[in-house]
């Protein structure tokens, strides 16, 4: 295949290793492929804040898709380029289906900046912790402030495909529905946002062809990206459902699986990593 123009990858259970850490052999070969003039985008279901621990944490800059594609950010300048809520109507109807559909799922907001969270939502990351802002009901979720990013829906008995089976069946005309491994965790986004949308927009504005993208993922929110980009491969540790979709396999995140790939198509020396680099929220 051609060098790639652009590289799009995303995050946990990808490029981080298990403990949120960033190797310093997959650090290096980002910095590589940049410096060879290919772009380096990252693709997550991580809100802008997560970015901007990151880059502190290792020095990247550049674009990200985030919250599955619902923001578009730049890291360096900590600005949100674009954006596509989710309706906080639609966000209403899907929540009143799911619970009528899954009883005992509860619910959470994504603003891009908080989370905010109604009784019964279990679902809490410490590196969110100061950024969760619980509310009295589920009503008061659709009357906070702020966009509502993504719709987290968390239940207590199913595990995620099995809660994105129930979404789709009870409400899948109304929004996107994907997950990212997190357990009992479905989220939920504005109908055609998609990782892929965003990142097929943004290069389109490139003028960087399908043909000429390499991504990496490991779960169903990555699928979209993973069958739009023209090489895509799947980490060894994937979602079952990633590795029969997806025809190209790589090392585990745990072994530096996307510096691996990106060594051979870049010409980089492979270096096993001694130290690595993690966020601190």
């Amino acid at each position: 295949m051609p060098r790639p123009l652009l590289v799009a990858t995303d995050l946990d259970g990808t490029l981080l290793r298990n403990d949120g850490t960033l190797s310093a052999r997959t650090l290096d070969a980002l910095r590589t492929t940049s410096g060879a003039g290919a772009e380096v985008v990252l693709v997550t279901a991580r809100p802008p804040r997560y970015l901007d621990a990151l880059a502190a944490a290792t020095g990247l800059t550049g674009t990200a898709v985030c919250s599955n594609g619902a923001i578009v950010y730049n890291i360096a300048g900590r600005t949100v380029t674009g954006s596509t809520p989710l309706a906080a109507s639609v966000a209403r109807r899907v929540a009143a289906a799911l619970r009528d559909a899954a009883p005992g799922v509860g619910f959470a907001v994504e603003t891009g900046h908080h989370l905010r969270w109604a009784p019964g939502y279990g679902h809490h990351l410490p590196e969110d912790a100061d950024a969760e802002l619980p509310v009295r009901s589920l009503a008061e979720l659709w009357t906070a402030p702020g966009p509502v990013v993504k719709l987290l829906a968390w239940s207590p008995a199913l595990d995620a495909d099995a809660l994105l089976a129930v979404a789709e069946h009870a409400a899948g005309g109304g929004a996107q529905f994907t997950h990212s491994g997190g357990r009992g965790l479905l989220e939920v986004s504005a109908r055609g946002v998609t990782k892929a949308a965003a990142l097929a927009a943004l290069c389109a504005d490139r003028g960087i062809p399908a043909e000429r993208v390499v991504a990496f993922g490991d779960m169903p929110n990555d699928l979209p990206v993973l069958t739009w980009a023209g090489t895509a491969c799947a980490v060894a540790n994937a979602h079952p459902a990633v590795l029969a979709a997806v025809p190209h396999r790589t090392a585990s995140n745990e072994d530096d699986g996307v510096a691996r790939v990106l060594e051979r198509l870049f010409g980089i020396p492979g270096t096993p990593a001694k130290e690595s680099s993690r966020p601190h929220m």
